[in-house]
């Protein structure tokens, strides 16, 4: 089996891993020609994991086209800023009637549009009954390193979820599917949200007290906005709900929750940022979901103060 993966950031390349540790032929897409050699040569992602060794399977690719062209499966996971203008690049080269796994989590900033919505605008209707959409508590590094992990896979259709699980679970990788796209598109970008709030507050100095407030009130926040967007409740409550919002409230490798605790030591967004060779999604998600809070006419109160407060002031 030939799969192609769009995007070499930790994420990306913890996916791709799995799939060569299965004995998948896997490539990954990169901007980057150092970053291309430092995999295809070494077997190492010099930018985003250097202590870490990838498998021999794995290979990486500067041509976006090669990468998706005559694979047996896609996994894409760019930054969902990124996401539009990549998909208009590929779509006519990716082959028909294959899985189209994606890995990106947020709202565009312009559009208000999910990932998933993204995927369905740009991509013609005959690839729709291929997409899913994988969330869940997922440290890039500790995947690659093969500690054991749970993930949703979200799609509209059975056929393709079952061909995803089959695809992706290995001894250390489950995953668990679920119809609910809404719910897992929504819990995966707004708890980036969140987790920018609990770092605000651990930067602060506030203790487990407020931390587990804000995963509580923040799950709260969460599901009503799904629930308005007609998520199913119950998805809140698995992998890609609580799972995911407390491991990137609480996990120190957790880019969100860096961004909010440098923030309430009083750093400069753009010093973060600046500093930082990963994207933090939450960064551009809080503007979206507060503009998209308020055109659905959803109280969100953690959000809002994220966005309006004077330490996060530099979100806007």
């Amino acid at each position: 089996m030939k799969i192609g993966v769009i995007g070499a950031g930790s994420f990306g390349t913890a996916l791709g891993s799995i799939l060569a540790d299965k004995g998948y032929d896997v490539v990954l897409w990169t901007r980057s020609p150092d970053q291309a050699k430092s995999i295809n040569e070494n077997h190492i992602n010099n930018k985003h994991m250097p202590e870490l060794v990838l498998p021999d399977m794995l290979r990486a690719s500067t041509d976006l086209i090669e990468v998706v062209k005559d694979k047996d499966m896609i996994v894409s996971a760019p930054p969902s800023h990124a996401l539009s203008g990549i998909l208009k690049q590929i779509k006519d080269h990716i082959p028909t009637k294959i899985p189209i796994v994606s890995a990106s989590k947020g709202i565009e900033n312009e559009s208000l549009r999910l990932v998933s919505e993204i995927f369905e605008t740009e991509l013609p209707g005959s690839f729709h009954s291929q997409l899913s959409y994988l969330s869940g508590p997922s440290f890039a590094k500790e995947m690659v390193r093969k500690v054991p992990t749970i993930v949703s896979i979200a799609s509209k259709n059975e056929a393709t979820a079952k061909r995803v699980q089959e695809i992706f679970s290995f001894t250390y990788f489950r995953t668990y599917w679920t119809p609910d796209v809404v719910g897992v598109e929504v819990g995966g970008a707004l708890k980036n949200v969140i987790a920018i709030a609990a770092g605000v507050a651990d930067g602060l100095g506030f203790g487990q007290n407020t931390r587990a407030a804000l995963i509580t009130r923040g799950l709260n926040e969460i599901t009503r906005m799904g629930l308005k967007m007609g998520a199913d409740p119950m998805t809140f409550l698995g992998p890609s709900g609580m799972g995911d919002l407390v491991l990137t409230c609480c996990g120190e490798a957790s880019r969100n929750r860096t961004v909010g605790f440098r923030l309430g030591k009083g750093e400069k967004l753009k010093d973060i940022l600046g500093s930082m060779n990963e994207v933090a999604e939450g960064v551009k998600t809080t503007l979206s979901t507060k503009n998209l809070a308020d055109k659905l006419g959803v109280e969100m109160a953690i959000t809002s103060e994220v966005t309006a407060s004077p330490i996060a002031q530099a979100l806007r």
